[in-house]
């Protein structure tokens, strides 16, 4: 069985808190309704003091949760926001270094494939081409972009997001 992805997991805290909420919201009633009850019976007495405390207690520690959880789901929402346009960010930079390095079409593909951390047989099964050809047409990206290999083909975009610096690409080629 595979791990859960980091969005599965992410997920995973809001679903945690709204069911300890839910847990949290039914014994609020149960004990509110027994205070009540016990108040109305009885001569308020220190126990039905401190049990009707203990319930108010325990609904503000509802209402609180209530409102991390709405917190927590802003949070997410924003955090989504943002990856996506940290992603099509990403996207307008490589395709817009494909372009100055002029690779063709089919290595702008091929360079795309390669970036997301397929090897070269998926990649060759995935266009329908020989994995001779694919190597080749990495050999190529990897000289238009100065670069030796994957590794720092992959790191010379990375390299300005870890930065927090996305800089306009070169233009002289390099």
């Amino acid at each position: 069985m595979s791990e859960p992805s980091i969005r599965d997991q992410g997920r995973a805290r809001p679903i945690a808190l709204a069911s300890f909420l839910l847990l949290q919201g039914l014994a609020a009633i149960f004990f509110v309704s027994d205070a009540l009850g016990d108040l109305r019976s009885d001569p308020p007495g220190p126990h039905n003091i401190l049990e009707a405390l203990v319930a108010v207690s325990l609904v503000l520690g509802v209402l609180l949760s209530l409102r991390k959880l709405k917190h927590t789901l802003e949070t997410m929402r924003d955090q989504a926001r943002a990856l996506e346009a940290a992603r099509g960010e990403l996207a307008q930079i490589i395709r817009r270094q494909f372009g100055i390095w002029g690779l063709t079409p089919a290595e702008r593909d091929v360079g795309f494939l390669a970036l997301k951390g397929l090897d070269v047989a998926e990649i060759a099964n995935l266009r329908g081409a020989a994995p001779g050809t694919v190597r080749a047409q990495l050999t190529r990206i990897y000289a238009k972009a100065g670069v030796s290999g994957r590794a720092q083909f992959a790191a010379w975009f990375v390299e300005d997001l870890l930065d927090g610096n996305l800089m306009e690409p070169a233009t002289d080629g390099s």
